[in-house]
């Protein structure tokens, strides 16, 4: 007879507090093990990159130092979830598996589909537990604040763990790390991964970061220390977003300046509400969430799209983000939209074309944050205000001395800061003197600009009438009434 065993999933919950599914598989005090999967389809989609793999394989050795002392690791796998359970049913009784919900992309949510089918063959019950408070399946916003504030609010799970005398026999889709030497070679660039430093970071904005949080936001050189630089700890799940809401609330600090933890924590729940959105529909990935947009005309230019990625727009303060996002994976909120609003607005091109892009690039990918936030920025929601961020006043707004700018694009950094924000105003002479790239004598449109082109287009195709009727549609799912509230 196989031996008896519960399986815990990780997907985007890579912790050991505050974790109901690996609650649950103690309380049944039944042996169990805890497992990850490196999915090649999953890896292989156009929105997965080698940091995030990193930013993963290095949580993972932060949960198995924490569990060693009680003898438990996660075990991983280099093979596809389906063919990993399939196997373990082979060898083993499985009796339960435990996960949270996971609001992932179209091609996440089919394995997940897969999974259940192979489970129910196999009677194993599989349980999946509601994550961060997105309500799986819900088709309107009645009562989600209050539900929201509940969740922040509710008692955090203390996980306490047994002595494992369980081993996992050796399988023919374990994790060799020699195949991936590169997950080893973790950037010192990108915030360090893992539980440990999720709670670092907070507790380090806690403490003193706090102070310029409001002031500092939307500048992209000083918000790298004031921001609380928590998104990326939030989207692999090194922490919930109960943990952060009330370390900071229960926090002495918080009494203190009540207005900048305040914000902080608006923000906090924003990012829910995003979540929500994609958890309604997951086509918003590669749709337009107004489909009366997708008649929407763009030039879709081949080298402009690729001068935007390669941060060699000859606009300093677009190709600066871009670079620093490249080296660090992260971007203050401001140049985000930035770099999403002049792709879309200035570059005239189709939001698609830049959306994967910049998913491999953020090392806070979260799916239901990046294509909600991306289409709102490209003006094809039918709800929201149409911001175009002009590159060149935005530089001499949130980057006035010049000195984001020049960090990035060090060729730049002998511009005195009233010409970098315009170098293509430098004389030809100084342009040869200083060995300035070319892009910055000439950008890759012009320079002269009012307005956006795109702009108009996107106001005017609100008059149409399946813009329109999509809008009302949009507004009964997403909005909270206070009517209906």
């Amino acid at each position: 007879m196989t031996e008896k065993i519960n399986i815990v999933w990780l997907k985007r919950d890579l912790r050991i507090s505050d974790h109901q599914p690996l609650k649950e598989a103690e309380n049944l005090g039944l042996n169990y093990i805890i497992i990850y999967c490196f999915e090649p389809t999953q890896i292989s989609h156009f929105d997965y990159s080698l940091r995030h793999q990193q930013f993963i394989f290095q949580s993972i050795l932060d949960m198995n130092e924490k569990l060693k002392k009680y003898n438990r690791k996660v075990y991983v796998f280099d093979e596809d979830a389906e063919t990993v359970f399939d196997y373990l049913i082979s060898k083993y009784t499985i009796k339960n598996i435990f996960s949270y919900q996971e609001s992932g992309t179209l091609k996440s949510w089919k394995r997940d589909k897969k999974i259940s089918k192979l489970l129910n063959k196999n009677n194993i019950e599989w349980t999946e537990f509601e994550n961060q408070a997105v309500i799986r399946g819900s088709n309107n916003r009645i009562g989600w604040d209050k539900y929201w504030y509940g969740y922040a609010n509710s008692q955090i799970i203390k996980n306490e763990y047994s002595k494992n005398s369980f081993i996992l026999e050796k399988t023919p889709y374990d994790f060799k790390n020699q195949k991936y030497p590169k997950l080893n070679n973790y950037p010192k660039e990108f915030q360090p991964a893992g539980e440990s430093y999720a709670s670092k970071y907070l507790d380090s904005f806690i403490q003193r970061r706090y102070e310029n949080y409001n002031k500092h936001i939307s500048l992209p050189e000083k918000s790298r220390i004031s921001c609380g630089r928590i998104s990326t700890y939030l989207s692999w799940g090194n922490i919930s977003v109960r943990q952060v809401f009330q370390k900071v609330k229960n926090s002495q600090k918080y009494l203190m300046n009540k207005r900048a933890f305040n914000s902080f924590l608006i923000r906090l729940k924003w990012r829910s509400h995003f979540i929500q959105k994609f958890e309604v529909d997951c086509s918003y990935e590669h749709t337009c969430i107004n489909r009366g947009y997708e008649k929407m005309e763009y030039d879709n230019n081949d080298f402009l799209l690729d001068m935007w990625k390669k941060g060699e727009t000859g606009f300093p303060l677009v190709d600066a983000s871009m670079k620093c996002l490249i080296v660090t994976g992260w971007l203050n909120f401001r140049m985000r939209a930035m770099l999403v609003s002049f792709l879309c607005h200035y570059l005239n091109q189709d939001w698609k074309r830049g959306v994967y892009h910049l998913a491999k690039l953020f090392l806070d990918y979260e799916p239901g944050i990046h294509y909600t936030q991306f289409q709102m920025q490209a003006g094809v929601t039918g709800i929201n205000s149409i911001r175009v961020y002009n590159p060149v006043k935005q530089s001499y707004e949130k980057d006035t001395d010049g000195a984001f700018i020049k960090k990035w694009i060090p060729e730049l950094k002998e511009i005195n800061s009233e010409l970098i924000h315009e170098p293509w105003k430098l004389t030809n002479i100084d342009l040869e003197n200083k060995q300035i790239p070319k892009q910055y004598n000439n950008p890759v449109i012009a320079t002269n600009f009012k307005k956006s082109i795109v702009r108009a287009k996107l106001w005017s195709l609100r008059k149409d009438s399946i813009v329109k009727e999509e809008s009302k549609r949009l507004l009964r799912i997403h909005v909270r009434s206070k009517k209906r509230s």
